[in-house]
């Protein structure tokens, strides 16, 4: 009888140390999880206040950018506008929306005594360059009192020099690049890399031409042929708005339209320009408003932030369909 207490007890005792453990287990679990829940809470209590803090600084920088881009049009007397056109035309420096959004506020505002576009682009866009240059010439109609100059800082070569035909006056430094009248497509072939490699190229189209530009295909002739037809039809259109906007200034030398960039020195030769001067000079020397008031308009952090996103998706969808055509 004495065996069977001693066994009794023993397992009372083990089964008091089991639950105990159980128990000092199961608290643990629990601290553990409190812990977790603690820890998500906090996590999350600082990813909010960091998205508050970033929401609040770009509202911030975007009202004081919306701000200061109204001062810029604002005038108290008579004064010379001043439109920037700095970078590539058509990409993520130069938009031609944005670029005109500029030209009308700065004719439309009664103090403005003269406009001034200063150039400095190698070029771009034929479409966009197309645009800005008939909204000059547009408003130039509209605003029959109020002159248009074109000053090229240190290169308006193709695109940037089809917009300056438009101005009554094209300016210049001495050692401007100025002209590259003439029209460029352009890509890479590697037909024979990918023979020797042992790679081939697997296209699905509708349309026959419509892989024409793939750079891992042979060339199309005919499709070739009937491209080169629509770069000679913009080539024209570019020729056609030089001589229009500069008439008989131009010397008789079939060299001005061969793709050429000339110094702003041989440009007033060549009658590419009128004469060698900065804005300022122009201002002063030629309009005699020498105070400028720059209408450029410039985007908000936050807007210039979007276009180059959607620039950037662009981009890859022209790089993903061919080479398109440029003004450069």
């Amino acid at each position: 009888m004495q065996d069977k207490w001693q066994d009794s007890t023993s397992e009372g005792q083990e089964s008091l140390n089991d639950r105990r453990a159980w128990g000092l287990v199961e608290s643990l679990a629990k601290g553990a999880l409190q812990e977790q829940r603690r820890s998500r809470r906090w996590g999350i209590f600082f990813k909010l206040l960091t998205f508050c803090w970033l929401f609040f600084s770009v509202a911030i920088i975007y009202n004081a950018t919306q701000i200061s881009d109204v001062s810029l049009s604002e005038s108290a007397g008579e004064h010379t506008a001043l439109v920037d056109i700095n970078g590539q035309i058509g990409g993520n420096d130069v938009n031609a929306d944005i670029v005109v959004t500029g030209l009308r506020a700065a004719f439309e505002d009664t103090n403005t005594q003269a406009v001034i576009v200063r150039i400095n682009s190698p070029g771009g866009s034929p479409v966009q360059s197309g645009y800005i240059y008939d909204e000059i010439r547009r408003l130039r109609t509209m605003h029959l009192d109020k002159p248009v100059y074109a000053v090229i800082s240190d290169i308006g070569a193709s695109g940037g020099y089809y917009i300056a035909a438009a101005a009554d006056e094209i300016y210049a430094d001495k050692a401007s690049l100025v002209g590259s009248i003439g029209v460029i497509s352009s890509g890479f072939g590697f037909v024979e890399a990918m023979d020797h490699l042992g790679i081939s190229r697997r296209t699905y189209t509708s349309g026959k031409n419509k892989a024409f530009l793939d750079p891992f295909q042979p060339v199309d002739s005919q499709a070739a042929g009937q491209w080169q037809v629509s770069l000679d039809t913009i080539y024209q259109q570019f020729i056609d708005a030089v001589k229009a906007g500069r008439g008989g200034r131009l010397a008789d030398n079939p060299d001005i339209f061969s793709g050429m960039v000339w110094s702003g020195q041989q440009a007033r030769e060549l009658g590419l320009v009128d004469g060698l001067g900065s804005a300022s000079y122009v201002a002063r020397e030629v309009v005699g408003a020498e105070d400028i008031v720059d209408f450029t308009f410039r985007l908000s952090p936050l807007e210039r932030f979007a276009r180059n996103l959607g620039a950037g998706v662009s981009a890859t969808l022209v790089e993903a369909l061919g080479n398109g055509f440029q003004l450069m």
